[in-house]
């Protein structure tokens, strides 16, 4: 066993106590200790004497404690140790809050460095709960880079230092290194060695930074070499050929041309399809684009080649749209269509099911029914899933398991850049519509502040008026845990409208603590035109297809990401009429309202997911990590994207030469990638 594998209680420092408590961040090892990266660091290198000091910097001060420390108790739970310390240019004040102990670790008449932020004046300096160690030459806390960890109950910034250089110490020859040493020569990498004692303690600003080069260009050098060992087990698996050239029945056979983006994504999809390696592909567009057509085209081939293909959406409404426009669109060509869903009648669902096994259903639309026990296929031979961000990977690959290595489409209305989303979305290639269907006009939005509420609604009512619709989006559900902090609550707000502004419209609420079949109630009654205004928090994100909603309002829209605002714009325009985007700036200030009007300037989706990764990061689209990659230790997809470009090149270059990374020089290669694989599940999509 290496050492490290060793348990870190073995750890000078740690024992039984201490372990359960690092166990908590995921540290059960030496291996996990030494991985278990910074989240910022602390420069505590710079000094100052007392009479250079200035209020609200952050400094070392060196200096000698001129009497003992007097202790005095405020009030109840509430203690305090007060010091002078000097040096030859002044006298600093420095007082510890219920720290009790400071008083006998202080002694008077011995010089000691002190770090915090300065307070009181220049010519009357204080520190409240400064860190401290004596002046013995050697520093441990003081005058370095301190790193900064994510902690729990139990561990401290000062212990998780102590044991992270106990630690790095028992395993410092058998560090982790997966980089081959010609990849390391190359492109001028620190040793593993350096890289792990510099990132952790690093002798400097510089030493850090060539650490976390060396550690992200490991981490995502491996992770590429893990996604393509993936690609490659998929290339091994066999799948029913579709014949391709059956595509031109299904597009001739269309009611409408077919966007340029939307015929190379077929053609894509009918790539896949025809060979004997199963399709793994992500369709990505913006709401409205025409994935949809793209989804029926490869139904149609699974079809005519005498197989089943399942398509499982988010919401029993959306099954219920996706069902009607599969049906229109494939029905005509002979193809039957079914559905599935919770809220079906038990014999309705018996039915379904029977027909689905024998054969006689060639396309079945459902929502997560489609994954319960009794549902079985003759012969599934390909699996779609809609708002694939909706699902979890274990969802999707218990549907694919319905069938024999079926090809799989994933669709998302969810913009990311191409380079993000191969990495994101792991083994699966990608396909992007980045293009409306002719006539679609674009939403006009608007970013507005607090004052215009009244013209707002005076508007919604015109376009009431004018057979029109709207929605009002709020950023929090109720009031019963609302702070006092301006955000509109959709209860509260809803009941207002209704009231006071709006008593002769119909006003209905919907949110996410509904039971499902009140929210689908709901959306289906707007839908149907029997609802004016629908008042609803982010669960109507993806939602179903309203032609006649003409309006969009966004209470506290600095609350939200752009992604997400720009998904929301997607329920309006879809129909023939002029459509708007309304957007209440909030308290976010010169920053939000900087991002709001990037919104305004543009309807495309992929120049607004650009824009919202370099301000918030992935978190927007991934924020519940449905997607199957590991969690990063180290590297940043937004951050580090000119690493990422350069580890990739890296590891295609490694992997042309060894395909299976059975060389000896890529054996700690192989080892990391195989780590990767089973720390994901074998899954990376």
């Amino acid at each position: 066993m290496s050492v490290l594998d060793e348990s870190v209680r073995y750890v000078k420092g740690v024992g039984e106590a201490k372990a359960k408590s690092l166990e908590k961040l995921g540290i059960t090892s030496l291996r996990s200790l030494v991985t278990y990266f910074p989240r910022s660091y602390e420069d505590r290198t710079a000094f100052k004497r007392i009479g250079e000091l200035e209020p609200g910097e952050d400094v070392c001060v060196k200096a000698m404690v001129a009497a003992r420390p007097v202790l005095s108790f405020v009030r109840k739970g509430m203690e305090l140790v007060r010091l002078r310390a000097v040096d030859e240019t002044g006298t600093l004040s420095i007082t510890y809050f219920n720290q009790k102990y400071v008083r006998d670790q202080l002694a008077a008449g011995r010089t000691y460095v002190f770090y915090g932020r300065i307070g009181g004046t220049r010519s009357r300096p204080e520190m409240t709960n400064p860190v401290f160690e004596p002046d013995t030459g050697k520093l441990s806390v003081t005058g370095r880079i301190m790193p900064l960890y994510r902690l729990t109950a139990g561990v401290s910034q000062g212990l998780m230092a102590k044991v992270m250089a106990a630690g790095l110490k028992l395993c410092a020859d058998a560090l982790p290194d997966a980089l081959p040493e010609e990849v390391r020569t190359e492109y001028e990498l620190a040793q593993a060695r350096f890289a792990y004692e510099n990132i952790h303690f690093p002798d400097s600003a510089v030493h850090l930074e060539i650490a976390r080069r060396r550690l992200v260009f490991e981490e995502l050098y491996v992770l590429t070499c893990a996604l393509a060992r993936l690609r490659g087990s998929r290339r091994k698996e066999k799948s029913a050929p579709m014949a391709a050239d059956a595509l031109s029945d299904f597009t001739q056979a269309l009611p409408f041309a077919l966007t340029g983006a939307q015929k190379r994504a077929l053609s894509e999809c009918a790539g896949d399809m025809s060979g004997r390696t199963p399709m793994s592909r992500l369709v990505q567009g913006d709401v409205g684009s025409g994935k949809t057509v793209v989804a029926a085209g490869c139904c149609w081939l699974c079809a005519k080649a005498g197989k089943q293909a399942a398509v499982m959406a988010p919401t029993e409404i959306l099954a219920r749209q996706h069902f009607a426009t599969f049906s229109k669109l494939l029905e005509p060509l002979g193809v039957h269509v079914g559905l599935l869903t919770g809220g079906q009648t038990a014999a309705a669902r018996r039915e379904t099911l029977k027909r689905t096994e024998d054969g006689e259903v060639d396309v079945l639309v459902g929502t997560h029914a489609l994954l319960s026990e009794g549902m079985t296929f003759r012969n599934l031979a390909l699996a779609v899933v809609d708002e694939q961000h909706r699902f979890g990977v274990q969802q999707r690959s218990r549907l694919t398991e319905k069938g024999e290595s079926p090809h799989v489409l994933v669709m998302s209305a969810t913009p990311i850049p191409r380079t993000l989303a191969l990495m994101i979305y792991g083994d699966l290639d990608v396909s992007v519509i980045d293009e409306l269907p002719p006539g679609r006009k674009p939403v006009k939005t608007f970013a507005v502040n607090e004052t215009m509420h009244e013209r707002v609604y005076a508007f919604i009512r015109r376009q009431v008026e004018q057979g029109r619709q709207a929605y009002i989006v709020c950023p929090a559900v109720g009031d019963e845990t609302l702070a006092d902090d301006g955000r509109k609550a959709a209860v509260r707000y809803a009941q207002t409208l209704q009231g006071q502004q709006f008593p002769d419209l119909r006003v209905a609420l919907v949110h996410g603590r509904m039971k499902p079949k009140e929210k689908e109630s709901v959306m289906a009654a707007f839908a149907a035109g029997d609802i004016q205004i629908l008042v609803a928090t982010t669960v109507i994100e993806v939602g179903v297809d309203v032609p006649n909603a003409s309006v969009m309002v966004v209470e506290n829209a600095d609350r939200f990401g752009l992604s997400q605002l720009h998904q929301l714009r997607g329920r309006v325009g879809r129909g023939s009429h002029e459509s708007f985007c309304i957007l209440f700036e909030g308290a976010g200030g010169e920053t939000a309202k900087q991002r709001l009007e990037a919104l305004c300037r543009t309807n495309d989706g992929f120049k607004i997911a650009e824009e919202d990764l370099k301000l918030r990061g992935p978190g927007d689209f991934f924020g519940d990590r449905q997607h199957g990659l590991p969690e990063l230790k180290i590297a940043d997809f937004v951050e580090n994207m000119d690493i990422l470009y350069v580890a990739q090149a890296a590891a295609q270059k490694t992997l042309a030469a060894d395909p299976q990374l059975i060389a000896p020089e890529h054996r700690l290669l192989a080892c990391a990638v195989e780590e990767m694989l089973t720390v994901s599940g074998g899954t990376m999509n």
